[in-house]
C-alpha cells in the first residue's frame, strides 16, 4: 500500500524539475544522495503532512529548503499552496529564484533569503503558515525554535529523522511546550524514512526565536 501511494505522488511532479534537481545536485546544493532518492525522501513530507491536514495545506515553509528539497517538490504536489522555500545562503537562493521565474510549474512558490532567527520575528511571516518542513535544518531543539516562529497555532511541522533514534530523547515533551509545540508521532510512509510530527498548541513567546546562532549554541532542550 506504502509503495502505490508513493508511485501515486510520483506522478504529481512536474517532468520539468528533473533538470531542475539535476543541475542543483551538479552544483553541489542537494548533497551526495542519489536524485530519485532524495525526491521520495521529499515525497514523505506530502505523505505525512496530507495525513496530517487531510489534504494539501494553504501553506507551508521549508526551513533551510537548500537546493529546493522538499520545497520544489511540495510546490508541484501542491499548486495551490503558498510555498515558501526559505534559505540564508545566496547561492542558493538565487539558483531557486531562476528556477521559479523560468518553471511554468511554479504555482504560489515563492523564495525567501534570510537567517531563520531573523525572519521568524517578521510579521508578515511569523506564525503564518499552516505548516512547516525540516529535511536539515539544524539540531532538534533548533529546529522546533525556529519552526515554531513560522507556524500558527494547530499547525503541523515535519522534520527528517536519521534512523534508529528515540523520539523521546530528541523530542522532549517538556522542552517543546516551551517553544508552543507538542510531539505528535514519529511515522515512516516508507520504511527507510522517518519523520516527526510536532502540532503547535500554544502561541511562542516573544523571546523566541532568540538571536542568530543563539538557538544551536544554546538549546532550549
Amino acid at each position: 500500500m506504502a509503495d502505490d501511494r508513493m508511485d501515486h505522488l510520483r506522478e504529481r511532479i512536474d517532468p520539468a524539475l528533473d533538470a531542475v534537481f539535476q543541475r542543483s545536485f551538479d552544483l553541489g546544493f542537494l548533497g551526495s544522495m542519489p536524485i530519485a532518492d532524495q525526491i521520495e525522501h521529499a515525497l514523505g513530507f506530502v505523505a505525512v503532512l496530507e495525513s496530517e491536514v487531510g489534504g494539501p495545506p494553504p501553506s507551508v515553509i521549508d526551513l533551510g529548503t537548500g537546493g529546493g528539497v522538499p520545497g520544489l517538490v511540495l510546490a508541484s504536489c501542491w499548486p495551490d499552496t503558498q510555498v515558501v522555500l526559505m534559505d540564508a545562503n545566496e547561492r542558493r537562493t538565487t539558483f531557486l529564484q531562476e528556477v521559479l521565474v523560468g518553471w511554468a510549474g511554479s504555482g504560489r512558490a515563492e523564495v525567501v533569503r534570510g537567517r531563520a532567527e531573523e525572519l521568524g520575528r517578521v510579521e508578515t511571516l511569523r506564525e503564518q503558515f499552516a505548516a512547516v518542513t525540516s529535511r536539515s535544518f539544524g539540531n532538534p531543539a533548533a529546529t522546533a525554535e525556529c519552526g515554531s516562529s513560522f507556524l500558527e497555532l494547530g499547525g503541523s511541522m515535519v522534520v527528517s529523522e536519521p534512523p534508529d533514534t528515540d523520539p523521546a530523547d530528541r523530542w522532549p515533551e517538556s522542552g517543546l511546550l516551551e517553544l508552543g509545540l507538542a510531539p505528535v508521532a514519529t511515522v515512516r510512509p516508507v520504511e527507510r524514512f522517518g519523520y516527526q510530527v510536532l502540532k503547535k498548541v500554544g502561541l511562542l513567546d516573544d523571546r523566541f526565536p532568540r538571536r542568530v546562532g543563539i538557538p544551536v549554541k544554546r538549546p532550549v532542550f
